[in-house]
C-alpha cells in the first residue's frame, strides 16, 4: 500500500486514498470493528450482497480520513491460542449442557383463554358424527391442551432445550 492510501477495498483490494470518497454498507453487521467493510465503488459494494444476504441494504458514501491513523480500527487484544487435546481412547462424548428452566410464571399470570378454534372443532364434530357442539366444550378441551403443553415444556427442559419440539408432546 502506498503512503497516501487509507485502507484497501474489501472487494477488489485496490487502495482507497486518504480524503477519497468510499462506500460502506448501511447494515450494522458490515460496519462492526471486526468486519469494517469499505468499498472503493458502488459496484464493489454490490459484490458483497449475494454473500451477505441482507434483507434491505444500500451503499452509504463516506470520506476517508485525512491521516492514515485517524480512523484505524482498534487493535484486537492478544489471546492465547486454545489448547487442543485429542480425546482419550474410550472417552465418552461430552454431555449436553442443561438449560436451567425459566422461572415458571404463577398460575394467575398464565392466560386462560380458549385455545381451540371453535369453528374448526364444530366442523370436525359435524363432519365426523353429524352432531352439533356446545360452546361449553371449548373450556375443558383448552384445559386438556394446557396440560399436554405443560408436559411438553417439561420434556424439553429435561432434554436441555429451549424449544418445544413435536417429540416432546406426549402420545395419546
Amino acid at each position: 500500500m502506498t503512503d497516501d492510501a487509507w485502507r484497501r477495498c474489501s472487494a477488489c483490494k485496490e487502495p482507497i486514498a486518504l480524503r477519497a470518497p468510499y462506500w460502506a454498507c448501511n447494515v450494522s453487521t458490515c460496519n462492526r470493528v471486526r468486519t469494517a467493510l469499505v468499498f472503493c465503488s458502488v459496484s464493489c459494494w454490490e459484490v458483497h450482497l449475494p454473500e451477505a444476504r441482507h434483507r434491505e441494504a444500500w451503499a452509504v458514501e463516506k470520506q476517508a480520513p485525512a491521516r492514515p491513523d485517524a480512523a484505524a480500527p482498534a487493535p484486537k487484544p492478544a489471546r492465547a491460542p486454545a489448547a487442543f487435546s485429542a480425546p482419550k481412547a474410550g472417552a465418552r462424548a461430552p454431555r449436553r449442557r442443561l438449560v436451567r428452566p425459566a422461572e415458571t410464571p404463577p398460575q394467575d399470570d398464565v392466560p386462560r383463554e380458549v385455545l381451540v378454534v371453535a369453528s374448526r372443532l364444530k366442523d370436525y364434530v359435524r363432519a365426523r358424527s353429524g352432531m352439533n357442539t356446545s360452546d361449553g366444550v371449548l373450556g375443558p378441551l383448552s384445559e386438556i391442551l394446557r396440560q399436554v403443553a405443560d408436559q411438553a415444556i417439561r420434556n424439553a427442559e429435561r432434554d436441555g432445550r429451549k424449544t418445544v419440539l413435536d417429540r416432546d408432546v406426549p402420545k395419546p
